[in-house]
C-alpha cells in the first residue's frame, strides 16, 4: 500500500505565508512527478504545481511567482511555499503521486486526503 499524507495546512491572513509538506510511505520503487493540486467549494480540482524528477517544475498561473514547490527525493516528500497568499487561495490542498512500486511495474497515481488552507481578508 502507498500513502501520501500531508501537513501544515491552516489559517492565514491574506498575506501571510504557510508551507505544505506531503509525505509518500509504502512499497515505493520510484516517484516520477509530484505534485499539488487543489479545490475550493464548488470548484473542479486544478493543478497548483508539479515537480518531476528531472528536477522541472510547472506552476498554475495563478500562482506563479507567490508559490514554489521542491522535492527530497531522499526522503519521498514534497512542499509547497506559499507566499503572498489572497483569499482566492483558499482551498483543500491535494498532494499527488505518479510513482511505480517495481521497475518492470506500470506507474499509478495516488492522493493524499488533503489539508485544508484557508486565507482570511
Amino acid at each position: 500500500q502507498v500513502q501520501l499524507v500531508e501537513s501544515g495546512g491552516g489559517l492565514v491572513q491574506a498575506g501571510g505565508s504557510l508551507k505544505l509538506s506531503c509525505v509518500a510511505s509504502g512499497e515505493i520503487y520510484r516517484i516520477n512527478t509530484m505534485a499539488w493540486y487543489r479545490q475550493a467549494p464548488g470548484k473542479q480540482r486544478e493543478l497548483v504545481a508539479a515537480a518531476n524528477r528531472d528536477g522541472s517544475v510547472n506552476y498554475a498561473e495563478s500562482v506563479k511567482d507567490r508559490f514554489t514547490i521542491s522535492r527530497d527525493n531522499a526522503k519521498k516528500m514534497v512542499f509547497l511555499q506559499m507566499n503572498s497568499l489572497k483569499p482566492e487561495d483558499s482551498a483543500v490542498y491535494y498532494c499527488n503521486a505518479d510513482l511505480t512500486q517495481g521497475p518492470f511495474r506500470p506507474s499509478m497515481n495516488y492522493w493524499g486526503k488533503g489539508s485544508l488552507v484557508t486565507a482570511s481578508s
